[in-house]
């Protein structure tokens, strides 16, 4: 069976981008999957000077850890509408290591948050970056109001559920192509 990797661009412990990641990831049908918490990989802020002494550890173990699956959901946390200091970091260091970051592998690639936008600026900066770091195929989704239409884990809104379940099925169609 192919298995995937779930997880957050964000390093908070109460983070609804993981919640909405996990909440994907559990209604794949023929895929396993794996989790993960970026705040196991906390590293220096990338630079060069950072990298002329060596790669951080974790970084290398996160790099590694890509290349045991065969596909990614990630949901991407925004600030100020961009990706959060922690992920892009740790794709900083990740691309320096191994520039082809997804390793030619589909990725469901997600975002949301708590206002109406759901986060659709980062969203839309993963695709156009994600396609030239080794995403073979990006489906996408993005939850307005998290608060709103995520409750006892899972999405209540029935159209919002339908658009996120279309997205799962074809990328599951490329995992297990």
């Amino acid at each position: 069976m192919r298995k995937i990797l779930a997880f957050a661009g964000s390093t908070s412990s109460i983070s609804i981008n993981k919640k909405l990641a996990i909440f994907a990831a559990e209604n794949l049908k023929n895929t396993a999957f794996d989790s993960i918490d970026l705040r196991d990989f906390e590293m220096s802020m990338y630079s060069t000077d950072e990298e002329k002494k060596g790669f951080p550890e974790q970084a290398k173990r996160f790099t590694a850890l890509l290349e045991k699956y065969d596909g990614f959901i990630l949901s991407l946390a925004e600030h100020n509408g961009s990706y959060t200091a922690a992920f892009k970091n740790i794709f900083d260091w990740s691309s320096r290591i191994e520039a082809n970051v997804f390793r030619d592998k589909p990725v469901l690639l997600m975002s949301t948050s708590p206002g109406a936008m759901g986060g659709r600026f980062v969203l839309e900066a993963g695709i156009q970056k994600f396609s030239r770091m080794g995403a073979k195929k990006i489906n996408s989704f993005s939850l307005p109001n998290f608060e709103e239409h995520f409750k006892e884990g899972r999405l209540m809104d029935i159209t919002l559920l339908k658009l996120l379940s279309e997205q799962i099925t074809e990328f599951e169609k490329e995992v297990n192509a």
